[in-house]
């Protein structure tokens, strides 16, 4: 049909109803029959109608205010990447009443986070973006917000077993698995592999870091399932500690070549490897924190994977933003790109926003 300016009583004459059921249609408030609105839709479709944004928020009776439930963070961290996406949101939606606000825990502290939890709902509240750290926390959180009709966007990690408007971030399963695809490539025979893992691996805050696992194992029982594999637990802040684990692991395992880290702290490994001359043939982490970056470009690190964490805060924004403000429909589940960056290509690599 030709493009022109539609008005509400435009639409009400073509569909043959009120312009008042035309106005619910669009802003998705009220009683309509099935019926009506079925009219009113075929309408839409027909002229391809898309409503002007601008006049949605120049016309909005009431601001929207959005909570970001996030981890504490510090400059260049991973979680600070999410804050500059979300900031970027914010300041794109300003012109339609939309403020943003934060409300952070400390990353698998479940104290903290049940605390965050807990105050949110002293908040008001349009839309809740979540990150979320631990699972009963966050069922009884949703629990909460569903029973409020608050819509709510998870990133980083799903909770499938919710009623969430979205999921914004990797597949965490497959990135494993392509995790060890990669690593495997220079494999040769005879050596070993080790997984460095966290003293915090049976925290349900690392779910997401065990589907890595997973999906790593699942590619080495199909290609190398005869292959000896080791596991290292590392402290989270004890570098003096994670040096005495390193030293007598790589003493009594020469054959180890080949490592893994399936959380932001690769930098640790390389840390050692580094100050100890000690060299692995192959090694991969998660995340483009700049230390890890520093390794990529040194050579003791070979390969990281990135997962756009400014862009998952920057879309989980805006999906709040299109079902809330304008009445949009939402994809359900939003995957980032398993980016994988070597030394030959990190210079080039920017978060695609």
């Amino acid at each position: 049909m030709e493009n022109k300016n539609y008005t509400i009583k435009d639409i009400a004459r073509m569909a043959g109803v009120s312009a008042g059921t035309v106005d619910r249609v669009l802003h998705n408030r009220g009683d309509v029959s099935q019926l009506s609105r079925e009219k009113v839709q075929r309408v839409l479709d027909e002229i391809d109608y898309h409503p002007n944004m601008f006049a949605i928020g120049l016309a909005a009776k009431k601001p929207y205010r959005i909570v970001c439930i996030i981890p504490y963070h510090i400059e260049h961290d991973y979680w600070h990447t999410v804050a500059d996406g979300i900031d970027r949101a914010a300041q794109e939606l300003r012109p339609f009443n939309v403020s943003i606000c934060y409300l952070y825990y400390n990353h698998a502290d479940e104290v903290s986070y049940e605390e965050a939890c807990k105050a949110l709902r002293q908040e008001m509240v349009d839309g809740v973006l979540i990150a979320p750290n631990f699972k009963e926390e966050t069922l009884e959180l949703t629990t909460w917000l569903d029973e409020k009709s608050i819509p709510y966007v998870f990133i980083d990690f799903n909770i499938e077993q919710t009623h969430a408007l979205c999921y914004i971030g990797q597949d965490s399963r497959s990135s494993g698995y392509i995790a060890a695809k990669i690593l495997m490539r220079g494999y040769k025979e005879g050596q070993e592999l080790v997984l460095f893992l966290n003293n915090q691996k049976n925290n349900p805050a690392e779910i997401q870091m065990q589907r890595r696992l997973e999906g790593f194992m699942e590619y080495i029982a199909e290609a190398h399932d005869a292959m000896v594999i080791h596991d290292v637990v590392l402290q989270k802040e004890d570098a003096e500690a994670n040096r005495c684990i390193l030293d007598e692991f790589f003493t009594l395992h020469p054959k180890v070549m080949l490592g893994v880290v399936f959380n932001s702290r690769v930098y640790q490994v390389a840390d050692y490897l580094h100050e100890s001359g000690r060299k692995l043939e192959g090694l991969l982490g998660y995340d483009l924190l700049q230390k890890n970056v520093d390794y990529l470009n040194s050579g003791e690190v070979n390969e990281l994977i990135g997962q756009r964490p400014g862009l998952q805060g920057y879309c989980g924004v805006k999906a709040l933003c299109n079902h809330v403000v304008f009445k949009k429909p939402v994809t359900p589940v939003k995957y980032m790109p398993i980016d994988i960056l070597v030394k030959e290509n990190i210079s080039f690599y920017f978060e695609l926003e």
